[in-house]
């Protein structure tokens, strides 16, 4: 068992079942939650929890990470560590990729709109349910794909429907704010590493060589959903300060159905990016619990 997998294990054993939500009446040889208590609560399979826990996998991601916090109800320092510990420490001059207590808490209470978290570079760190169903669930695709301008420059498969001029506005909006990104964090191998891929598009070339900057905040979307047809969203971006997180909060467009085809979208809940592609077993499948679970 190594740091993060005596982490884990101690963790678990303080928290109450009752306090994580878990009834329970007969005596427990051992206290706190048990491994497929926790498996179910942060939605990852028992046998990851297993290998975690006895140091057999050592580098779970962000969102693995998320999950695991949000179950365990770590604090924002004991969340930093398990960061930490499973290799996603962020020094000073690092896109910081925590999610802070206070963040999550609002996350929690904006659960009937689809949601996602992003860090500066638009890389997913964080969806709700909804937004699976909305969208399409991320975890059927790689982790290393689930970047926003990765996904509009190397043509990965989108729900978004563009009306005319609009496909041209979100590029350059994304691009401007990836060039301010570049400014606060000019020494991250990461940022350096995501320009130099998606230098290989022409349309990205094109318009990074314009050096225009802005920040990229509020739009219009339809969804082309196969079960609800479209649905009209309007999309705000929160930008958290310190650590340049970017909560895009979607809510139904004034005047449109779309608040009804949302509460249907959570009744049925996710669906799938791409028919066929199984889901990793470290992956949260927080959509086929009590809440629902792509990006802007």
């Amino acid at each position: 068992m190594d740091d993060l997998g005596r982490a884990l294990r101690t963790w678990r054993d303080r928290l109450d079942p009752a306090s994580a939500g878990i009834p329970h009446k007969a005596p427990r040889r051992a206290p706190g939650l048990r491994r497929e208590e926790l498996a179910v609560l942060a939605g990852i399979s028992i046998e990851y929890v297993v290998r975690l826990e006895q140091g057999r996998a050592v580098k779970p991601s962000a969102q693995v990470c998320t999950a695991l916090g949000r179950a365990l109800q770590l604090s924002d320092a004991e969340f930093a560590h398990l960061m930490r510990l499973a290799g996603h420490a962020a020094g000073p001059h690092r896109v910081p990729r925590l999610i802070p207590g206070s963040v999550r808490r609002l996350l929690d209470r904006l659960e009937t709109h689809p949601l996602a978290v992003y860090d500066a570079t638009w890389q997913l760190l964080h969806w709700n349910p909804l937004f699976a169903a909305t969208f399409g669930d991320p975890t059927a695709i790689g982790e290393d794909h689930r970047n926003l301008l990765l996904m509009q420059f190397e043509g990965l498969p989108s729900p978004v429907r563009f009306g005319p001029g609009e496909r041209a506005a979100f590029e350059e909006s994304l691009v401007a704010d990836l060039r301010a990104t570049t400014s606060r964090y000019p020494t991250d191998p990461d940022v350096d590493a995501l320009i130099a891929r998606l230098r290989r598009a022409p349309r990205f070339r094109e318009l990074w060589a314009a050096a225009a900057v802005a920040e990229h905040q509020s739009g219009h979307k339809v969804i082309e959903h196969p079960e609800a047809g479209p649905v009209e969203l309007d999309s705000d971006v929160l930008t958290t300060q310190g650590s340049n997180l970017r909560v895009v909060v979607y809510t139904p467009r004034p005047g449109t159905d779309a608040r009804d085809k949302l509460d249907f979208l959570a009744a049925i809940g996710t669906r799938v990016l791409s028919p066929g592609r199984q889901v990793p077993a470290e992956v949260p499948r927080l959509a086929r619990r009590q809440h629902f679970q792509r990006p802007e």
